[in-house]
């Protein structure tokens, strides 16, 4: 059984996110949270496996909430899916840098919403690497600061606890291919694939994939727009 904590400010649709997940064979709604300092408390309480995360909400937002529960969260930590009127907001990239699993739209229908739930307590994503790379692509690509450099950066400096092998799966990875696509193009296995990427993260002390992708634009690993291989 997947207990979920539901966390959204707006009584309705939050009453609406509860009697659909209770509905649902194999989840068990054990509690409900309307803002981040809430969700906060109840996800330290009930220790739920899936919290549902509203991220824009008064007081404490979705991302700030998320960041607390998972700095506090005892071992195994809860997945955190965060709920968004708009795809490609700073608040989603925000989350995921925080180490949400993955985001979900609130016009999702009934049966996504539920599969979504099933993913994340599994411990996968919950959307597919290319909408991963499309998320943080758009929102670094908009971020304020000097431009970013055309040709083919050079690994920074955080990435030097990396072996090559490991720089090149998340470059891959960062790009939107999938495991079984990085698996291809450089003749290993897929489970090879898997345990660099958990090394990877590891090392760079993350959390999830969606992470170690964010680490790897916001260091030069990756630009925005370049080819994927």
């Amino acid at each position: 059984m997947i207990s979920v904590l539901v966390v959204d400010d707006q009584d309705l649709i939050r009453a609406g996110l509860v009697a659909l997940l209770r509905a649902a064979p194999g989840i068990d709604v054990v509690g409900e949270a309307a803002d981040g300092e809430a969700a906060v408390t109840e996800a330290a309480r009930l220790r739920p496996d899936v919290v549902l995360m509203d991220i824009r909400m008064p007081g404490m937002d979705g991302t700030a909430a998320t960041e607390r529960i998972l700095a506090r969260a005892e071992d195994p930590a809860p997945r955190i899916l965060v709920l968004t009127t708009f795809d490609l907001d700073e608040y989603v990239y925000a989350a995921l840098r925080a180490g949400a699993a993955g985001f979900l739209l609130k016009d999702t229908g009934p049966q996504r919403l539920i599969e979504a739930v099933t993913a994340v307590a599994r411990g996968d994503m919950l959307f597919a690497p290319s909408v991963t790379r499309r998320l943080i692509e758009a929102y670094v690509s908009q971020a304020d600061g000097p431009a970013r450099p055309t040709g083919p950066p050079e690994p920074a400096a955080d990435l030097d606890v990396l072996t090559a092998r490991e720089c090149e799966v998340l470059r891959l990875t960062a790009r939107g291919l999938s495991n079984t696509e990085i698996a291809e193009q450089l003749y290993i296995g897929e489970a090879t694939v898997k345990t660099h990427l958990n090394r990877t993260m590891t090392k760079l002390n993350v959390d999830s994939r969606a992470q170690a992708v964010v680490v790897a634009y916001e260091t030069g690993l990756v630009v925005p727009g370049s080819p994927a291989v």
